[in-house]
């Protein structure tokens, strides 16, 4: 028995170089996983650093700031518009009289004005992950008459140029100013209206995803919405 007893002390000495060998080369080989294993953690930190939130984007109302920083103006909706207007022209004391009609393609542009917007003008509800933007009334931009599609119908003996110029000049105003009262129309001004609140609704949503604050609920409002303070200028 004590013979078998110093075979296994001397087995066991002679398997502890190699036990110890093999530990050493386990524990090297290690290093370079547990190198691998930092680095990854190193640029998924990076990543979380880049792309993120970070303490800035903390704040959604800063970060919806962001994306009205470089648009001050936003047109959300154009109406096709065709006046038809007339116009008369008189020469030598009543003798020579002539008449136009002009039906002229006009565009209406409705624009946001977005240069003055601020903390004031929006507010987070954390509890229910819901931004309200309250914007400033919708602009009517100035007509822009197609004058080269215009067709003319013209009635009179005899038609000068100076009076051609007067009629069409007359033309062109009236255009204008019934262009800019078709636009006013509720039914073109309730389609601006929602084509902007979309149009604002779509461009913070988006923004605020990349950030990292999920599907966020914009609503959007009006200074002139029944109901609405007006307070913020």
């Amino acid at each position: 028995m004590a013979d078998d007893l110093t075979k296994t002390g001397d087995a066991t000495e002679s398997l502890k170089p190699r036990v110890d060998k093999e530990y050493n080369l386990a524990r090297v080989q290690g290093v370079p996983w547990l190198i691998v294993i930092v680095l990854l953690a190193l640029v998924a930190w990076l990543g979380w650093k880049a792309f993120g939130p970070d303490a800035n984007n903390g704040d959604p109302v800063a970060t919806s700031l962001v994306a009205f920083e470089e648009q001050n103006k936003l047109t959300v909706f154009s109406a096709q518009l065709a006046p038809v207007v007339a116009s008369e022209d008189s020469r030598l004391f009543g003798a020579i009289k002539s008449r136009q009609v002009a039906v002229i393609p006009a565009r209406v542009d409705y624009s946001l004005d977005l240069s003055r917007m601020d903390r004031r003008r929006m507010k987070w509800d954390e509890a229910t992950e819901t931004l309200t933007v309250q914007l400033r009334p919708i602009r009517l931009g100035t007509p822009n008459l197609d004058e080269a599609e215009a067709q003319y119908l013209r009635e009179g003996v005899w038609i000068s140029r100076d009076a051609q110029d007067n009629l069409t000049r007359q033309n062109t105003r009236l255009a204008e100013q019934q262009a800019m009262e078709a636009a006013a129309n509720p039914t073109l001004m309730k389609l601006a209206r929602d084509a902007g609140r979309s149009a604002i609704a779509q461009n913070l949503a988006i923004p605020l995803q990349v950030a990292g604050f999920g599907d966020v609920d914009v609503v959007v409002t009006y200074d002139d919405d029944p109901g609405v303070s007006n307070s913020s200028k």
